[in-house]
């Protein structure tokens, strides 16, 4: 189980920032070892967890740790790549630590690389997102200064607010809260 992604400060950082704001349905994208569901599930303001993951075996390690945790009752796992399977479901919120670096060739592990300048990901993500959020739902997500992410493309969609940013040796991870400035045209369905 080794390429599942494991908690680091990335990880932290996100959960640091949903404890205490998140409520209602949670969404957890890209679950990994599920540190964030079993977080969103321990919060009493939180009605539905979601979690998703491309690998089948990330998700079953993530359901086995909900299980050691007891809240695996309240979380639904799900395999499925980005929201494939989610069709016309909305949430309140979304929690997202994307694979944000970028490619190293032949290196490559899903968990961290985020393509070629690292922000294919999350730019495939916050693409379809917005069909998935109730329409005062919001998005927490993680990236790092390493990923070449344009906030100003961004902020076409979503309202951006910087939460906190994490200097780290090489790089600074920021985690940000996105807010659509539009509504959706309905759950599952892509505005572009």
């Amino acid at each position: 189980m080794a390429r599942v992604y494991g908690p680091a400060e990335d990880s932290m950082l996100l959960l640091r920032n949903a404890e205490g704001r998140i409520r209602g349905s949670v969404l957890d994208m890209g679950t990994g070892r599920g540190v964030l569901a079993i977080a969103a599930a321990s919060e009493p303001r939180v009605t539905r967890v979601v979690a998703v993951d491309i690998d089948p075996e990330a998700v079953a390690l993530a359901r086995g740790r909900a299980e050691e945790q007891g809240v695996s009752e309240r979380i639904e796992f799900r395999v499925g790549d980005l929201f494939e399977g989610l069709e016309a479901e909305e949430f309140d919120w979304i929690l997202f630590n994307p694979p944000y670096l970028p490619s190293e060739g032949v290196a490559d592990e899903a968990s961290w690389s985020g393509g070629k300048s690292g922000k294919e990901a999350i730019e495939r993500f916050l693409g379809d997102a917005i069909s998935y959020l109730k329409p005062s739902g919001a998005i927490l997500i993680v990236y790092s200064s390493q990923t070449g992410l344009d906030l100003k493309a961004v902020e076409r969609d979503y309202a951006v607010e910087v939460l906190e940013k994490l200097p780290l040796f090489f790089e600074v991870l920021f985690c940000l809260m996105l807010r659509p400035l539009s509504p959706s045209v309905g759950p599952g369905k892509n505005r572009r």
